[in-house]
C-alpha cells in the first residue's frame, strides 16, 4: 500500500515528465537503477552538494540553488545528496525545494557526522544534527542518511537504524571517499549490509570497481557515486582535448556526459550526484542518463583514451 508521500512523490515525478520539453522526450526518459533492497527505481543521474553548490550556497545566492533544482527536476532528476557539513548547502537547499515546491518531488539523501577523525561521537549531539536535517526539509522522514566517511559506526549507524525503525529516515549507509578506509568500510559493509553506501569513483579512479563494487553487488547495497569529475582533476586533464568522436556512438558529446556515462555503465551504481550549481551544467549532466550507456569494450577505450593524456 502506497503512504501519502509515496502517493505525492509518484504523481509529482509523473506531472514533472509531462511538463518535460519536447526535445527531451525525443531523447529518451533518463535511465533508472533499482534501489537493490527495494526495487525502487531512481534516475541514474542526481545532484550533489559540495565544490561549487556549496561555494553558491555559502554566498546565499537562493536565486542560483533554485535554479539549479528547477533544471534538474524539469529534466527528470530526482536525487539530491547533501551533507551538514558542506556549509551552508543543507540549509540553503532545503529552503529553495521549498520554494520551489519541490520537496516531495526530491530524494533527500544527507548525512550525519558530528565525530571528529578517530573520536568518538556524541549521542545527543547525533540525534540533534538527524532532527535539524528533519526540520530543516520539513518532511516527516528523509529518504536516505549515511555516517559521513565511517566515523564512529558504533554510535552514529546505531542511531540511525533507530530512526529507520520509527520511519524517520527510509534508508540508511555510510560514505568514504578516502582509499584509506575502504578496509573499514569493506568490513562494515559485510557485517551490517546496509541500505547505500557513498564512494568515489571516476573513469581514471577505479579502485571502488575493484575492492567495493563487489561486495555492495554481493550484499545487495545500491551506491552513490561521488567525485564522478574527480573534484576538477579530469577538467585539468581533458583542458584543449576535444570529446573523442567515437563516444557519440553512446551518446556522449561533451566531457561531462563523457565522465557521467562512464561512472553510470556500471552495473554496481545506482545513482551518480555530481555537483554543479548552474543549471545549463545540470541540463548536461542529465543527458548523460539518457540513451545507451558504454558497454565493457567502451568503457575499456575510455579508460585507455583517459590514461593517455598527460596528467
Amino acid at each position: 500500500m502506497l503512504t501519502r508521500r509515496d502517493y505525492l512523490r509518484f504523481t509529482a515525478q509523473a506531472g514533472a515528465a509531462l511538463a518535460l520539453p519536447m526535445p527531451l522526450f525525443a531523447q529518451g526518459a533518463v535511465l533508472t537503477r533499482p534501489v537493490p533492497k527495494t526495487g525502487e527505481q531512481l534516475p541514474i543521474i542526481g545532484l550533489g552538494s559540495s565544490a561549487t553548490f556549496s561555494q553558491a550556497a555559502g554566498a546565499a545566492d537562493i536565486e542560483a540553488i533554485r535554479s539549479v533544482f528547477n533544471a534538474m527536476l524539469d529534466n527528470g532528476g530526482t536525487v539530491f545528496d547533501t551533507a551538514p557539513g558542506y556549509g551552508e548547502s543543507e540549509e540553503v537547499a532545503a529552503r529553495a525545494v521549498n520554494e520551489i515546491g519541490g520537496r516531495d518531488r526530491i530524494f533527500w539523501a544527507t548525512k550525519l557526522n558530528v565525530a571528529g577523525r578517530g573520536a568518538s561521537a556524541d549521542p545527543a549531539r547525533a540525534r540533534e544534527q538527524v532532527e535539524t536535517s528533519l526540520r530543516l526539509l520539513g518532511r516527516d522522514s528523509i529518504d536516505l542518511i549515511q555516517v559521513h566517511n565511517v566515523a564512529d559506526l558504533a554510535t552514529q549507524y546505531s542511531l540511525l537504524k533507530e530512526y529507520k525503525q520509527a520511519g524517520r529516515v527510509r534508508y540508511i549507509g555510510t560514505t568514504s571517499t578516502f582509499e584509506g578506509q575502504y578496509a573499514t568500510l569493506e568490513q562494515f559493509i559485510r557485517d551490517e549490509s546496509p541500505d547505500f553506501i557513498g564512494i568515489d569513483y571516476a573513469v581514471d579512479n577505479q579502485t571502488a570497481e575493484e575492492r567495493i563494487f563487489p561486495l555492495a553487488q554481493e550484499h545487495g547495497v545500491g551506491v552513490l557515486c561521488y567525485l564522478p569529475f574527480g573534484r576538477t582533476r579530469l577538467w585539468q586533464r581533458v583542458e584543449g582535448h576535444a570529446v573523442p568522436a567515437w563516444a557519440a556512438e553512446f551518446g556522449a558529446t561533451t566531457w561531462a556526459q563523457f565522465f557521467l556515462k562512464f561512472a553510470a555503465s556500471h552495473p554496481a551504481v545506482t545513482v551518480v550526484t555530481p555537483a554543479t550549481s548552474k543549471p545549463h551544467h545540470m541540463v548536461d549532466n542529465m543527458t548523460a542518463g539518457r540513451g545507451r550507456l558504454p558497454d565493457d569494450a567502451e568503457r575499456r577505450r575510455m579508460i585507455d583514451f583517459i590514461a593517455a593524456l598527460p596528467s
